[in-house]
């Protein structure tokens, strides 16, 4: 049937209504793990998997320096993630972190953490980067006057601040 799915669409199974089932013959076999005739070696999306093969998971993520965060999801229940602190990172309102058992990367709200003065500690400041020379705008007058060799008020403090340039 695979060449005119395009057409009608996944199988349905006769049972639960299931997309992705397989038909062969009288036998069914349905990707719906409540289904009777549910069948493990079907993938979510209805195609077959090698048998025995699992979703690829890694469990044996331990990290170098775990930090325990407290947290309070949106249901109110209390959960408690181990994390690797060297993976912590803020963006906007979340903190970003690489989880035990698994080391996927969750994001977690700072308004929901418990210990948020331990976990903010933890998480690398930014750095104000320096400028090394002038702006794009100072080059633009450092250029111009260099080529047209003028002189102003604006390009001599520039030159002060940048006597190298």
């Amino acid at each position: 049937m695979g060449f005119l799915d395009f057409l009608f669409g996944k199988p349905k199974c006769p049972r639960c209504g299931t997309k992705g089932a397989r038909v062969s013959g009288s036998r069914v076999r349905c990707p719906n793990p409540s289904c009777r005739y549910f069948d493990g070696s079907l993938g979510s999306s209805g195609s077959l998997r090698a048998s025995g093969s699992r979703a690829s998971r890694r469990s044996d993520f331990s990290p170098a320096k775990p930090l325990t965060i407290r947290y309070r999801n949106f249901r109110g229940e209390e959960k408690t993630f181990t994390a690797d602190e060297e993976s912590l990172r803020r963006k906007h309102n979340h903190i970003i972190a690489r989880v035990v058992p698994t080391g996927e990367e969750i994001s977690l709200s700072r308004e929901r953490i418990q210990n948020l003065d331990e976990v903010d500690y933890a998480v690398p400041q930014k750095v104000e980067r320096v400028p090394q020379g002038p702006t794009a705008r100072e080059r633009q007058v450092l250029a111009y006057h260099k080529k047209y060799k003028t002189t102003s008020p604006l390009y001599e403090s520039i030159r002060a601040k940048y006597p190298d340039w």
